[in-house]
């Protein structure tokens, strides 16, 4: 099965899926060992963890779609939703940008409706965005650039934070009407909003636990329909680690810090066994 087949095989049965984001091939790999179903490339972990950048639309399409090449490879056949931004410019940039995730392995790519240069959605203010009609013919360019390329779209709208509730439902329903394969409001302000908003669509929905959106349990989630959450707490949970640790290096007393996992266990998580595998294979005598 590709990616995409393994993805869509998940948003087909009864379970939410419970995703995380990432931002590097490495975390990928993790979230591919803990049995979770798939993985967000997001923007905003590509420009923490790869430039030390906020998610304010400094990170180009080839910076993106470099990182999307890299972490697809670290995980062959695990689905990879990656961070399209806005498709970096009209209805013909996002049918490249679909394109090109495509060819990198992508199993679905993420379009939304911001003004360029965008914004994370959580943070303070109002997110400026495109207009309906705009907004939806580039979800209609996306559908149908994948042709018979094996990928999903999701398409995002922040209009909630932008000009209202009802906005947002309204592009959504086009989003639906257009062809994605998954539907996203970003940053929705109560939970019953959220109750609304997953119950308005036949295709899948998806929740992102945020700070602009309310706490919500996971059986919650499903009994309002919702198919997909997505937390983002590796890289928080990393930073305090590493924090933790320097303070623990800083007073020469490494047992103060938080555990931390074996040089083989480091190496083995790289992919070191499977490359002395192969290197022998390659091995020849020596002679002199």
């Amino acid at each position: 099965m590709t990616a995409a087949d393994r993805l869509r095989e998940a948003l087909a049965g009864p379970d939410l899926l419970v995703i995380p984001v990432i931002g590097d091939p490495l975390a990928a790999r993790l979230v591919q060992q803990s049995g979770l179903p798939a993985a967000l490339l997001g923007g905003f972990g590509i420009s923490a963890m790869r430039y030390a950048l906020p998610d304010t639309g400094l990170i180009s399409f080839g910076e993106v779609i470099d990182q999307v090449r890299n972490t697809c490879a670290a995980v062959p056949g695990f689905p990879i939703i990656a961070d399209g931004d806005t498709g970096y410019g009209n209805a013909m940039n996002v049918r490249r940008t679909v394109q090109e995730f495509a060819r990198a392995g992508a199993a679905c790519v993420l379009i939304e409706d911001q003004v360029w240069p965008k914004k994370c959605g959580h943070l303070d203010g109002k997110r400026e965005v495109i207009s309906r009609a705009e907004a939806g013919m580039k979800i209609r360019a996306a559908v149908e650039a994948r042709a018979d390329d094996d990928i999903l779209i999701m398409a995002r709208t922040d209009a909630r934070s932008a000009i209202g509730f009802d906005e947002a439902m309204a592009r959504c329903r086009d989003f639906e009407a257009e062809g994605a394969d998954i539907i996203f409001a970003e940053a929705l302000e109560t939970r019953d909003e959220l109750a609304a908003f997953a119950g308005g669509f036949t295709k899948a929905t998806w929740a992102n636990m945020m700070p602009k959106t309310p706490e919500t349990s996971r059986a919650a989630l499903q009994a309002m329909g919702f198919k997909v959450v997505t937390y983002n707490v590796l890289l928080p949970a990393a930073i305090h680690a590493v924090r933790e640790t320097l303070v623990a290096l800083k007073n020469d007393d490494l047992t103060a810090g938080p555990p931390r996992v074996t040089f083989d266990e480091m190496t083995e998580l790289a992919g070191l066994p499977d490359y002395v595998a192969l290197e022998a294979r390659y091995g020849t005598p020596q002679t002199g």
